[in-house]
């Protein structure tokens, strides 16, 4: 009695299928080994420069010529105290800006003259804008944002008499400014801004002539960027008075 063969159809089919089947599984397996190895590096590297983050020494620069220094690790930065003349100078900054908002205010009624309407338009939106920061600057550090005796605004917190910002317009040049209408309130306007924008320029340089004062960077910006449209506003107005 003949026994079926080993090796039959049925069977080499089998075993073809397993042939071709093989090669397949052979690879998924390798692409993952080879994902996982490369998590595994990816891992090591990043924690190893996490170490090495953590490792980095605090350095203090020397001052020039001489070597810098070593800090321990434990150091922190710290920003630099505040001084009173920063809190002076936005709470003046402040009653400065609203003179020269109440001055553009004016425009609308008193000339119709586009340059000087436009330049007033400029002027009015931003300052506006600064007096909102410069109020949440003081409000963020505890201080007032007037430097006048609450109920009393002609006395300073120390009950001196309030003095005038530089360059702020007299009663009588403000008296004069809503008298006028057409080209001699441009003529005013005008010369009066010139005046008040160069009160603000003199307000920036005393604050920074001032030891330990305008340390603060966002104190450091507002007045360097005030500082430098105000001299350009300048420029403007000179040669819009010039046309005239």
């Amino acid at each position: 009695m003949l026994l079926p063969a080993r090796n039959s159809t049925w069977n080499g089919v089998d075993r073809r299928r397993e042939l071709r089947i093989a090669p397949g599984r052979a690879a998924v397996c390798a692409a993952w080994l080879l994902a996982a190895l490369g998590w595994c590096v990816l891992t090591a590297s990043v924690q190893a420069q996490e170490k090495q983050s953590d490792a980095a020494p605090v350095v203090q620069p020397g001052a020039p010529g001489m070597p810098s220094k070593r800090l321990p690790d434990s150091t922190t930065g710290q920003a630099p105290p505040r001084s009173q003349a920063d809190v002076d100078f936005m709470q003046g900054m402040i009653m400065h800006h609203a003179q020269a908002v109440e001055m553009t205010a004016l425009i609308a009624s008193h000339t119709e003259n586009k340059e000087v309407r436009a330049l007033g338009a400029r002027i009015s939106l931003s300052q506006s804008e600064e007096m909102k920061f410069m109020k949440r600057w003081l409000l963020a550090r505890g201080e007032s944002t007037s430097m006048a005796m609450p109920g009393m605004p002609e006395m300073d917190k120390s009950g001196n008499p309030m003095h005038a910002m530089p360059g702020m317009l007299t009663p009588e040049q403000m008296t004069a400014l809503r008298a006028a209408r057409g080209a001699e309130f441009d003529r005013l306007f005008l010369m009066g801004m010139i005046q008040h924008h160069g009160g603000a320029l003199t307000m920036v340089k005393d604050l920074f002539d001032t030891a330990g004062a305008g340390q603060d960077a966002d104190l450091f910006d507002f007045a360097t960027d005030a500082d430098n449209t105000q001299r350009a506003e300048i420029r403007i107005m000179q040669d819009m008075l010039k046309e005239k």
